[in-house]
C-alpha cells in the first residue's frame, strides 16, 4: 500500500483524504489536527471511524479541506476517512455503515428568494 485516497463532502466543504502507512499522525492543511480543530468534540468526530476500524495508529493521514465552517469540514473529513477505510478492507464496511459514516449528508443551505428577507421568512404583514 503506497497511498490510498478518497473524497468526503458536507454542506459547502470538500475534503481530500490521503492514507499512508505510518504511526497515526493526522495532518489537516499542513497543521496537526489538534491545532486545526482545537475543540475536543470535533477532534472526536474525525478520529471516530479510525477507532471503530481499529486503525488509529496504523496510518498517517494527510487531508486538504476547503469551504464551509469547522463542523462541515470535520464531517467531510469523517466521510473521506470512512470511505478510505472501506477501500482498505471490506470488513470495515458493516461497523461504519451501522454508525452511518458512509452516508453523504446532502442537506445544503436553501437559497434566498426574491421579495423575501431569507429563504422562507416573510416581511411582517400589515393590514393598514
Amino acid at each position: 500500500m503506497e497511498m490510498i485516497n478518497s473524497i468526503g463532502r458536507r454542506k459547502a466543504s470538500t475534503a481530500r483524504v490521503y492514507f499512508f502507512k505510518g504511526a497515526g499522525k493526522i495532518t489537516i492543511n499542513g497543521k496537526d489536527f489538534k491545532d486545526y480543530f482545537p475543540m475536543p468534540s470535533i477532534q472526536a468526530t474525525i478520529v471516530d471511524p479510525l477507532i471503530i476500524a481499529q486503525a488509529l495508529e496504523q496510518y498517517d493521514i494527510k487531508v486538504t479541506v476547503d469551504g464551509g465552517g469547522f463542523k462541515g469540514q470535520a464531517e467531510a473529513i469523517r466521510l473521506g476517512i470512512s470511505r478510505t477505510l472501506v477501500k482498505i478492507s471490506e470488513d470495515n464496511r458493516k461497523p461504519l455503515k451501522e454508525k452511518k459514516y458512509l452516508t453523504r449528508d446532502a442537506r445544503e443551505v436553501e437559497r434566498k428568494k426574491f421579495g423575501k428577507p431569507k429563504a422562507r421568512k416573510s416581511f411582517q404583514f400589515s393590514k393598514r
